[in-house]
């Protein structure tokens, strides 16, 4: 079973929807000890980095979130689910993240003249597939809605985008993976991202 983490910053139905569609059993989990229950986990989410991490904490899903992560089992985070897995984001000053990853969130900068919030298709440069974009088409194409984004490690980048600035659009590090843009909105490449995902198993390559 998948674990879809609900803590107040939305965005759940649609990934169930896709996961559904996959052929992927999945639940939506409040507490920490339903996500523990879980064979694998997303984090997905929409909105500001500050709020998301209070959601987290007064839900007593943080420590859950870390031991879920060390023990090996697939995670996922989309979105803002990515961002707070790092330490950082300017959006939030002070407010400090899961720090499961090393890297900071920023604005994406309003001096290249492109509208922000980012807000459509894009194309993906593939640093290094992993087992999360394995087998996806040369530069992908995926669907973003943002306004701050990654920079993170070089080495747990799995995927980049331009738009303003040099996106780290999807990292991957053992069992956590993460991704900027919306998998379940990205059509037949969002959905084998999934599969990729649905078919990871504890430890596996």
């Amino acid at each position: 079973m998948t674990a879809i983490i609900d803590y107040g910053a939305g965005n759940l139905r649609s990934v169930e929807k896709a996961l559904t569609h996959i052929g992927c059993s999945c639940r939506v989990v409040r507490t920490g000890s339903q996500l523990l229950e879980a064979e694998r986990a997303v984090l997905p989410g929409v909105g500001a980095f500050g709020e998301a991490m209070g959601g987290l904490e007064a839900q007593g899903l943080v420590p859950a979130i870390a031991e879920f992560a060390a023990s090996g089992r697939p995670f996922l985070g989309i979105c803002l689910g990515l961002q707070v897995l790092f330490e950082s984001s300017e959006e939030s000053p002070g407010v400090k993240g899961l720090g499961l990853l090393k890297g900071r969130v920023l604005r994406l900068p309003r001096e290249s003249g492109l509208k922000i919030p980012h807000v459509g298709w894009n194309s993906l440069t593939v640093d290094r597939p992993g087992w999360l974009l394995e087998g996806l088409e040369p530069e992908p194409y995926v669907y973003f809605v943002h306004s701050y984004y990654l920079q993170a490690g070089e080495d747990v980048v799995s995927a980049r985008a331009a738009y303003g600035a040099d996106i780290h659009a999807a990292v991957e590090k053992g069992n956590l993976a993460a991704c900027q843009f919306h998998p379940e909105k990205s059509g037949e490449t969002g959905l084998g991202i999934l599969r990729n995902f649905a078919r990871k198993a504890k430890g596996g390559a």
